[in-house]
């Protein structure tokens, strides 16, 4: 399973590793392993750290809360206390060491507390910030990843045009298609 990176902010892009919350909930963060290839693939860490059962409950924890503080701002509702102290909790540890190598590139250290630290922050600056009036959900059915609409006149109505959206395109085409028959 390959995770996907369209939401535009780090926190809305963990929360989407569940789609399709409405429905047959398809969980991207299953076991350990796939919580530590995360980090990886989301650019916290350069190697994979260890991570256990508890490990990915914790993340688990983290995940919903910021899908439902995301949810909330989308909305206009007011946050949870719960899930705004998961959240702050797990942005007060260190982030990840970023450090500029010997061939000039970029490395990232840390454990998996210092990686989750760095999601769970841009999920802070995002909600704190003027860009929490930005996040939309996919109307793509059964698609529930929130995202922000960084949009020119704040209309996207896709998480990814690549996935979601082409297939909307596509059924409206067939659809039209079958009306003309």
């Amino acid at each position: 399973m390959d995770f996907t990176f369209v939401s535009g902010n780090l926190g809305l892009d963990l929360a989407g590793t569940i789609g399709h919350r409405r429905s047959e909930r398809i969980d991207l963060l299953a076991t350990p392993a796939d919580l530590a290839r995360w980090t990886v693939a989301a650019g916290l860490l350069d190697v994979p750290p260890a991570a256990t059962g508890d490990d990915l409950r914790s993340a688990s924890t983290l995940r919903e809360a910021i899908y439902q503080l995301a949810s909330a701002a989308r909305t206009g509702a007011p946050f949870d206390a719960a899930d705004r102290e998961v959240l702050n909790r797990a942005a007060q540890h260190p982030p990840a060491t970023v450090r500029l190598s010997e061939t000039g590139g970029l490395e990232h250290a840390g454990d998996l507390r210092a990686a989750l630290a760095g999601a769970a922050r841009a999920a802070v600056e995002l909600l704190g910030g003027p860009q929490a009036a930005l996040i939309r959900e996919c109307e793509a059915a059964p698609c529930t990843r929130l995202y922000i609409d960084a949009s020119h006149r704040r209309t996207r109505r896709w998480c990814d045009m690549r996935g979601c959206g082409n297939r909307a395109k596509a059924a409206a085409f067939r659809a039209r298609a079958q009306r003309q028959e």
